[in-house]
């Protein structure tokens, strides 16, 4: 009998190893972007969080295997790209997006600056149907910003096989650096990144203080209804006991509605029956800003945000334990993310702090 138990036990075991894989999450996805030379394209995805793997190739063509040679040529219909592999929950896709848009010029419809031809022209290729919604998106967004003054005409393709670029091609910014940066400014890459966003071009880079920027002006007018542009941008102040969160008492997080970075936590909002939404202390001190405000025949202590200099509200010294404060904040200048929400909206690292 216990030879049978033994059997039995040992023919189960496949079964329950693939009960407990299916349905599990995705520990890592690939996103694929051609955005010219694909030395350049490396870079900026391996410096974020997240991100596993860069891998330089070729796609979106009809031959098997093609050498760098023979894309260049222009004749098999490839184009260089860059196949991201990431972990989702660390980095999503809207900000490999973001980066992408960052590192190209998207009206340029013969190659990308000094590289000309069809296989150094600029597209996303998506993997589902998901990443093509992201990817439309973000396109329409940034053809309605008005950054550029031409058609945005980066193609927007279903991913094809990829193929492995050679070794030589593969983190050749790291081999060889000094040819790299060389190469890199004398294409003119560095200067129209530089000319139309400015030091927004390093602004999804993976360091927290180019993460979130003011957008320009066009921008804010089109993102932001009349109330919040009215008081993130000329220092209004909206109705007592008629705005968004005055009584919001759901868990989540509270970021800057321009800049999005992260500003307050419903762990530490309370009633102040004043009709706004208060909080005793900012979730991240060092995006709050506080300046002396003399407006009204009055001294108060005005709350903007670090990076996107949005006027929030001010702060007050009547609050409770254990701060004694009191932040007074426009829900205008505010949006409010869930916390079953955060790893979702790009703020995984804080979703311990609603662990019970």
């Amino acid at each position: 009998m216990l030879w049978k138990i033994l059997l039995g036990s040992m023919l189960l075991l496949p079964v329950m190893i693939v009960q407990a894989t299916v349905g599990a999450a995705p520990r890592t996805a690939t996103a694929t972007f051609a955005g010219g030379c694909f030395w350049c394209m490396e870079p900026p995805f391996e410096k974020l969080d997240g991100v596993k793997e860069v891998i330089s190739g070729y796609t979106g063509g009809n031959t098997v295997n093609p050498t760098y040679q023979e894309v260049s040529s222009h004749k098999t219909g490839h184009v260089e790209a860059v196949e991201v592999i990431y972990d989702p929950a660390k980095v999503t896709y809207e900000k490999l997006l973001e980066v992408f848009w960052r590192q190209i010029d998207p009206t340029d419809d013969g190659g990308q600056f000094v590289d000309r031809g069809s296989s150094y022209r600029s597209a996303i290729f998506y993997h589902n149907s998901e990443e093509k919604r992201l990817a439309q998106a973000s396109q329409k967004k940034l053809q309605k910003s008005g950054r550029f003054d031409k058609a945005i005409v980066t193609a927007i393709r279903p991913a094809a096989p990829f193929y492995r670029a050679e070794d030589y091609h593969q983190d050749y910014y790291k081999k060889n650096p000094v040819r790299y940066k060389f190469y890199r400014f004398n294409s003119g890459r560095d200067r129209y990144l530089t000319r139309v966003w400015g030091k927004e071009k390093d602004n999804y880079a993976g360091s927290a203080e180019g993460k979130y920027m003011k957008p320009s002006q066009k921008e804010l007018k089109s993102k932001l209804t009349a109330l919040q542009y009215k008081v993130t941008q000329e220092e209004g102040t909206e109705p007592a006991f008629n705005n968004e969160y005055w009584n919001n008492k759901k868990e989540g997080i509270y970021v800057d509605i321009a800049s999005a970075e992260p500003l307050f936590s419903s762990l530490d909002k309370y009633d102040s029956r004043t009709g706004w939404p208060s909080f005793t202390r900012p979730l991240e001190a060092g995006n709050v800003v506080e300046k002396e405000d003399r407006s009204w025949f009055m001294v108060r202590t005005e709350v903007k945000s670090k990076h996107g200099d949005s006027h929030l509200g001010h702060v007050f010294k009547d609050g409770p334990k254990p701060t004694g404060l009191r932040y007074c904040i426009n829900s205008a200048s505010l949006r409010f993310i869930p916390k079953e929400d955060l790893e979702k909206e790009g703020y995984g690292q804080y979703a311990k702090l609603f662990e019970k």
